[in-house]
């Protein structure tokens, strides 16, 4: 059985979903009140949040960013708004999936499920030459010092640490990160690459990621 958090206004899309998850073997909670969501999400602890787009108050977009300032729980948009662009952003904010209106309740099972069995496979922790990262906090910390990384840092680095010795191109890095719904381009990997090893250089890590020239990154 999961916990999974039901964010949605809509009162008969938000029963409807409370009906089938709990048909399923879940434990459900479906937020009435949206003054503090993320607060919520914090006490029921859920497995998986279903977050739509258009809420009161604050929209599901701001919900996620005060979501993953806390917590690494998985996120799935379900929402009627089919634009690429919004799209682009939720899974760009630390969104897991994004699912439209109307969904067909065999292919939503199976993706809310597809999303639960790969957080359930990821380590929380990770550790590699005197590096530690908490992946449900965003966390480095090396010495008795720590900082927090972004989403996109988190998964560079992850990436990396899963692969001690190896050496990864920027290809195969960009790729992986695609295949996590995370898009990036070659610029922004650069961009993330600098910021990932100012916070590094900060735990006095200043090499942890080295650069092979013309072949890629090596942790």
């Amino acid at each position: 059985m999961h916990k999974i958090m039901i964010i949605e206004d809509d009162p008969s899309t938000r029963e409807e979903l409370t009906l089938l998850l709990e048909n399923e073997g879940h434990q459900v909670l479906a937020v009435t009140d949206f003054t503090d969501v993320a607060g919520q999400l914090r006490d029921f602890g859920p497995h998986l949040a279903l977050l739509d787009l258009g809420l009161p108050g604050k929209d599901g977009f701001t919900l996620c960013m005060e979501i993953r300032r806390g917590s690494d729980v998985p996120v799935i948009f379900l929402t009627s708004r089919d634009s690429a662009m919004d799209e682009l952003q939720a899974l760009n904010l630390g969104g897991d999936d994004y699912i439209t209106k109307p969904y067909h309740i065999p292919v939503l099972l199976a993706r809310i499920n597809t999303v639960l069995r790969r957080a359930r496979q990821e380590p929380d922790r990770l550790e590699a030459k005197g590096l530690t990262v908490s992946l449900s906090r965003g966390i480095a910390s090396a010495g008795g010092a720590a900082v927090e990384l972004t989403r996109n840092e988190l998964r560079i680095l992850a990436y990396l640490m899963q692969r001690p010795g190896e050496i990864v191109s920027r290809a195969d890095l960009i790729d992986a990160l695609w295949d996590d719904h995370i898009y990036i381009d070659d610029n922004t990997l650069s961009v993330n690459m600098t910021r990932l090893r100012g916070k590094l250089e900060g735990l006095k890590l200043p090499d942890y990621i080295r650069t092979r020239r013309g072949l890629g990154y090596q942790v």
